[in-house]
C-alpha cells in the first residue's frame, strides 16, 4: 500500500517528499513501514522569498496567502507528478498524500490559538487525481494542544530501543526533539528547542548578497568565527527558553529581525563592532546548546540521533557533540546520524506525514497528548477528494 508523504519546512528551500509502503501485519496499528523512495524540489527563490514573507503580519497579506495557497498546491502537484514518473507508478498506485503543506504562521499561545499551512489539499487532490489527507495540526490545538511537533509518533512507531534513551533531534529551520524515554511508565515527549538552521541561513545570506547557495555549506564560515560571548548570553535570554514543555514555536517568532535587534542591542554597549563571522559561529553555539539543554533536562545517557538540514553542517554537529559531553560533565550521550542507523534523515519528516496519512485511513491515533498537551489522543487530519 503507496502512500506519499509531502513536507515543506521553516526554512522554505523546497519540497521533500517520500514514497511509503504499509505492509498490515493482521491489523493497521501493527503495519510494517518501509521507505521506498524520496525526492526533493527546491523552490525557486522568488518562491522561497514570498514564503518568508507571510512569516510575519504585512500589507495585503490576505490576498498573498490566499494566492500562494493555490500556487504552493500547483507547486506540489508537479513534484509529485515528476515523483511518481521517476518511480514509474500512476495515480492509481498511490492510496493517499499527506500533505503538511507550508507553515506561515502558528500561535498556540494567542487567546484563540491558531495554527496556518497553505498548500490547498483540495486543489493539490483534484490536479493529482489522489486522495489528500492535511490539515493535520488543527484537531490537535482545537483539543487544547499545541498541534506540534507531530513526529514524536512516528519516531516511537519506527524505533525502539530498549537498552537506553532516545532523543530524536530534527535541525529544519526551527530545531525539535523526540525523547523517547526506555524506563516504563515515563512519557514520550517533543518539542521545539528554538531556532535550528533558520537564523544561520539568513546571516549568510544577508552576509553574502552574491553567493550562489542560500547556506553556509558544512558550517565553513561559521567555523572561521570565534564565540561572541555576550551576543550568546543575549540570544539565551528570550522567554521562550525557560518555558516548559509542551511548546512550540516557529519563523514568526525567531525571525531575522529578531536577530537585527538582539545585535543592535550588544553594538549599543560595544567598544567594536562584531565581525560578521562571529555572529555566524555564535549562532551555531546558539543552536548547539539551546538543543543540548533541553536534551540533558531530559536524560542524563542516552542515544542522541540527528536529522534534517542540519545534519549536513559540520560545524554544528560538532558544537551539538561538544555541548552534550562537556568535560567533567557526569552525562553520557553517544550523538549518530539518522542515516548511519539506516534511516533516511532528509526523508524522515515527509516519511512521517506518509505515516499520518495512514494513521487516518485507519482511524489510528496518531497525536501525542504528553507531547503537544491536547486532552486527547485523536486521528489527526482532513481528507480531500479529487
Amino acid at each position: 500500500m503507496y502512500y506519499i508523504g509531502l513536507m515543506s519546512g521553516t526554512s522554505a528551500d523546497g519540497i521533500d517528499l517520500a514514497l511509503v509502503s504499509f505492509t498490515d501485519n493482521a491489523a493497521p496499528e501493527n503495519s510494517d513501514i518501509q521507505l521506498v523512495a524520496s525526492y526533493f524540489q527546491p523552490y525557486q527563490a522568488d518562491l522561497a522569498q514570498r514564503i518568508k514573507s507571510l512569516y510575519n503580519s504585512a500589507e495585503d497579506e490576505i490576498d498573498l496567502s490566499g494566492s500562494l495557497d493555490i500556487e504552493l498546491a500547483h507547486v506540489f502537484s508537479h513534484a509529485v507528478t515528476a515523483f511518481l514518473k521517476q518511480q514509474e507508478l500512476t495515480p492509481q498506485d498511490i492510496i493517499a498524500i499527506g500533505n503538511h503543506g507550508q507553515t506561515i504562521r502558528h500561535r498556540p499561545t494567542a487567546k484563540f490559538p491558531f495554527t496556518l499551512q497553505i498548500g490547498c489539499s483540495q486543489t493539490l487532490a483534484c490536479l493529482t487525481g489522489i486522495k489528500v489527507i492535511g490539515q493535520f495540526r488543527q484537531k490537535d490545538i482545537a483539543l487544547g494542544g499545541q498541534g506540534a511537533p507531530l513526529v514524536p509518533a512516528f519516531h516511537q512507531k519506527i524505533f525502539n530501543n530498549t537498552e537506553q534513551d532516545v532523543f530524536f533531534v530534527n535541525i529544519g529551520g526551527i530545531a525539535n526533539i523526540s525523547y523517547l524515554p526506555v524506563k516504563e511508565g515515563t512519557q514520550v515527549q517533543g518539542f521545539d528547542t528554538g531556532p535550528g538552521n533558520a537564523l544561520l541561513d539568513d546571516w549568510f545570506v544577508h552576509c553574502h548578497t552574491d553567493a550562489t547557495i542560500q547556506y553556509d555549506e558544512s558550517g565553513q564560515w561559521a567555523s572561521s568565527g570565534e564565540l561572541h560571548k555576550p551576543l550568546l548570553a543575549q540570544l539565551l535570554s528570550d522567554p521562550y527558553f525557560a518555558l516548559p514543555a509542551p511548546k512550540s514555536t516557529g519563523r514568526e517568532h525567531f525571525t531575522f529581525d529578531w536577530l537585527k535587534q538582539h545585535l543592535a542591542s550588544i553594538e549599543e554597549t560595544s567598544l567594536k563592532p562584531i565581525q560578521s563571522r562571529d555572529i555566524q559561529a555564535t549562532l551555531a553555539t546558539f543552536t548547539a546548546i539551546t538543543i543540548a539543554q533541553e536534551i540533558k533536562q531530559l536524560s542524563q545517557c542516552a542515544q542522541v540521533i540527528t536529522c534534517g538540514g542540519g545534519v549536513h553542517n559540520n560545524y554544528l554537529m560538532k558544537l551539538l557533540a561538544d555541548c552534550l559531553n562537556e568535560a567533567n560533565d557526569k552525562h553520557n550521550y553517544s550523538l549518530v546520524s539518522a542515516s548511519s542507523l539506516a534511516i533516511d534523515s532528509d526523508a524522515l519528516e515527509a516519511m512521517a506525514f506518509a505515516w499520518l496519512a495512514y494513521a487516518n485511513i485507519n482511524g489510528l491515533p496518531s497525536n501525542m497528548p504528553s507531547v503537544t498537551g491536547a486532552s486527547r489522543a485523536c486521528s489527526l487530519g482532513l481528507s480531500y477528494l479529487p
